[in-house]
């Protein structure tokens, strides 16, 4: 199967599933099969375009000519790959997560949230894939209708109240800032393609290329650079596996990609380094950082604290982009990577602890390392990622970042992840010191707790274990997100 081909197959496998599951709805165990067989098969598909992208291929085919002008192109490069090979990948042991975590809550709507699931992993491979401005907008857009429904899954007050904002900062951000920005792109370059240094390089003063800039950053609200990410934490009305979603496999990671191909490929990192344009973003991204950590440590309920854990590392990848550094451009790409596999691990482990026993909040994590060992060593294993300590993933992209911000003269930006670090720690550690160096209350539920269904236990265990292998065996993301600055 050609490359080209391979590309399609792709894209079309998790479409496709998520129109089969639907035949399913009343043999559970059948509808999951199809659900877990689509994962396999997408990734399998994903997996196979490695090799022909590491050894210099861009494979590109055109789909549809809407208008002159405007056509819906795939056409893979590095970057893409990388954020394939995650999402695919995390969908797979997500599937099997969601399989024990739904049945173990009984969760309603259960088909739909499979259809839904399936829907969104298709869009965010088409963002992957997105070979220009137009076709990118068109994934991003369907990845927020199709994953609407996931964060209103409970259809509550909450989870309502929760949607309508979400479709506000997300499609409102898209309308009113990201639109303009691609339709003043196409004017001023005559074209909406993606090109290694960008299409903008002398066609813009430097006032306008940072306006340009601020609008693609806000605009792409997903990407939750503050103030657009008031979305994030209240979208944690949704189902565990849904807050996974969002957090480690597609939505937030399609906003920091989006912003990344943004510099990398349409304004150019050369072109906003040469002229300052884009210094600003440096201390948007570290205002992010730092605020959102500031906010998670004073988060009791787990999964907000995670929340906004994810709005401070999200902007990592930001900050790494904006030092315009090429080893900082690096770090970037691989947080992509190694944010994934860490934090799905840490939200799985928040299922868990809620499965087992209703604990949501921090302060009801005494002793539950004892009874569930798997569920918070797995915990463990993700904090230490998050927090950048070897011999974790997390590591490996934080270093990047800071070499290429101490190489770049960034001192600032130094500072930054220095602090940010040590915030990390303290809202991470606590949970885990409470976990497994503290008994049960008198009277805590605590001495009931065990491990969830083995699903949900399976799942997180082998997003620990690829979280702490992805430090010692990085070679293929690293070659790609090396491949980003070597074109």
């Amino acid at each position: 199967m050609s490359p080209a081909t391979l590309l399609v197959t792709a894209l079309v496998l998790p479409a496709a599933t998520a129109l089969l599951v639907p035949l399913f709805a009343r043999s559970p165990n059948r509808r999951e099969a199809v659900t877990l067989l689509g994962a396999v098969a997408s990734f399998a598909a994903v997996a196979a375009l490695v090799p022909p992208v590491l050894a210099g291929a861009r494979p590109a085919v055109d789909l549809l000519d809407v208008l002159p002008g405007l056509v819906i192109t795939l056409a893979l490069e590095p970057l893409g790959m990388l954020f394939a090979v995650v999402a695919s990948g995390l969908w797979i042991v997500n599937s099997l997560y969601s399989i024990g975590y739904m049945r173990a809550n009984d969760e309603p709507r259960q088909t739909t949230f499979y259809v839904c699931f399936a829907a969104a992993i298709a869009a965010t491979l088409g963002t992957a894939f997105a070979g220009n401005l137009f076709t990118l907008f068109l994934f991003y857009e369907a990845l927020t209708l199709v994953t609407y429904p996931l964060v209103t899954h409970h259809r509550d007050e909450e989870a309502r109240r929760a949607g309508r904002l979400y479709l506000l900062m997300l499609v409102g951000g898209s309308t009113v800032l990201l639109l303009p920005a691609i339709a003043w792109t196409g004017i001023v370059a005559g074209s909406l393609g993606f090109h290694a240094g960008g299409i903008l390089a002398g066609k813009l003063g430097t006032a306008a290329l940072a306006l340009l800039l601020a609008l693609y950053v806000f605009g792409i609200a997903k990407a939750a650079v503050m103030p657009m990410h008031f979305w994030l934490p209240a979208a944690m009305v949704a189902p565990t596996p849904v807050s996974a979603l969002l957090h480690a496999v597609a939505v937030v990671k399609a906003g920091v990609f989006f912003i990344t191909k943004v510099i990398v490929y349409v304004i150019g990192v050369d072109t906003l380094r040469a002229d300052g344009a884009g210094d600003w973003l440096v201390y948007v991204a570290s205002f992010t950082v730092v605020v959102a950590s500031l906010v998670a440590l004073r988060q009791d309920h787990l999964k907000r604290r995670l929340a906004y854990s994810t709005i401070s590392q999200l902007s990592y990848v930001v900050l790494g982009a904006a030092l315009f550094n090429p080893l900082a451009l690096i770090g970037a790409a691989l947080h992509i990577a190694t944010h994934a596999v860490a934090k799905i691990t840490l939200f799985f482990a928040a299922g868990s602890l809620h499965t087992a026993g209703h604990v949501d909040h921090v302060s009801e994590m005494d002793g539950v390392g004892r009874r569930m060992p798997w569920t918070m060593a797995s915990f463990a294993i993700g904090a230490l990622s998050m927090i950048g300590v070897p011999p974790t993933a997390g590591f490996i992209s934080k270093w990047f970042i800071l070499a290429g911000a101490a190489g770049a003269g960034q001192w600032f930006a130094v500072a930054v992840i220095v602090v940010s670090t040590l915030l990390n720690a303290g809202y991470f550690l606590p949970p885990v010191y409470r976990a497994f160096a503290r008994a049960p209350a008198d009277g805590d539920r605590g001495d009931a707790l065990a491990e969830s269904p083995w699903p949900m236990v399976a799942a997180l265990v082998a997003t620990a274990i690829a979280t702490v292998a992805l430090f010692f065996f990085p070679d293929v993301p690293y070659r790609l997100a090396g491949m980003l600055i070597s074109g």
